[in-house]
């Protein structure tokens, strides 16, 4: 018996989240009594997954599957499973793991909560706590199938160190060749993914037009973080549909969400909501956003956000 972990990769190299999920899956692992399996595919450095806790690698070294393909790599992991005869199966709830979650859990018969924000509260029955309503509320579910499937919710839990001399082992699970497809993926043109951020400056229509971007991407980069918009900015075709964040589209649980421009639709709010700390520039103090931020500026943002780069590239420049 054991706890299978899926790291995702992204060029060969491991997100942050990819650490937190091992750093999880570990913790699990030991209140089962019991040892971590992480499954990788094309990752050039498999044995860092040690240092969170991984006893066993199964490392998968094949250039077709470079690009995500959900059914496949379901498949994968269900053959991983098998093989390491796993309880329980934890994935990333990123956009990637959310898709293919419920896949592996019909591939496993077993039963999926995702969204997880903390350890199991019981282990027999198996209990564990998710977040629900748009973040907005939490509860308590109870998977009763021998096989179980966690995806856990991006910044809840951290990064913890737990070393251990990690046993590498090719893997060669079977592949269907029906199964392989290349797709063409919109990628944003930031130098750091919404997917991976720790921190994120999005823009709204306060920005009044595209030509004015520059303006966002000058503190994401003084931040190294990624950049992002409301949705009526994508829809009036300002910035791809990529960079667009929220209900409708990608959630965000930075640790840092800077709003520039962004009055707070609900639909907005209920997107970020797993941000740690919201900061908002606007010059309307009645705009919503200032009810759900933690910080906020009333101001007009091409006075506001000049002064903060200057004074972030003095800070760095002091702090070197």
């Amino acid at each position: 018996m054991s706890v299978l972990v899926f790291a995702e990769t992204s060029e060969g190299k491991y997100k942050k989240s990819s650490f937190e999920v091992t750093s999880y899956g570990k913790k699990v692992a030991e209140q089962l009594g019991t040892h971590l399996v992480v499954v990788t595919i094309n990752s050039k450095e498999p044995n860092q997954l040690g240092t969170y806790g991984a006893e066993k690698v199964l490392n998968i070294t094949n250039q077709s599957l470079e690009t995500f393909q959900s059914k496949t790599y379901a498949n994968i992991i269900k053959q991983a499973a098998e093989k390491e005869n796993a309880q329980v199966v934890i994935l990333e709830s990123s956009s990637n793991g959310l898709y293919m979650a419920p896949m592996v859990a019909v591939n496993l018969n077993a039963g999926y909560v995702s969204n997880v924000v903390s350890l199991p509260s019981s282990t027999s029955p198996f209990i564990v706590k998710r977040k629900a309503f748009s973040s907005k509320a939490f509860n308590n579910s109870e998977i009763t199938t021998a096989a179980k499937v966690l995806a856990l919710a991006k910044n809840s839990f951290g990064v913890f160190e737990n070393q251990v001399t990690a046993t590498i082992e090719e893997f060669s699970p079977s592949i269907s060749e029906s199964g392989l497809h290349s797709e063409t993926i919109e990628k944003t043109s930031g130098k750091v993914t919404i997917a991976d951020a720790d921190i994120v400056v999005s823009g709204g229509r306060g920005l009044k037009g595209p030509e004015n971007w520059g303006m966002i991407e000058d503190l994401a980069s003084v931040l190294g973080a990624a950049t992002a918009c409301s949705k009526p900015v994508s829809d009036l075709g300002w910035r791809p549909h990529s960079e667009h964040v929220g209900q409708t589209g990608k959630p965000v649980a930075s640790n840092l969400y800077i709003a520039i421009g962004i009055s707070g639709a609900i639909q907005h709010l209920a997107g970020i909501n797993s941000s740690k700390v919201k900061v908002v520039i606007n010059t309307d103090s009645e705009a919503p956003f200032f009810k759900a931020a933690d910080y906020g500026i009333v101001g007009d943002a091409f006075e506001v956000v000049p002064k903060l780069i200057e004074k972030l590239k003095e800070f760095k420049a002091n702090n070197a």
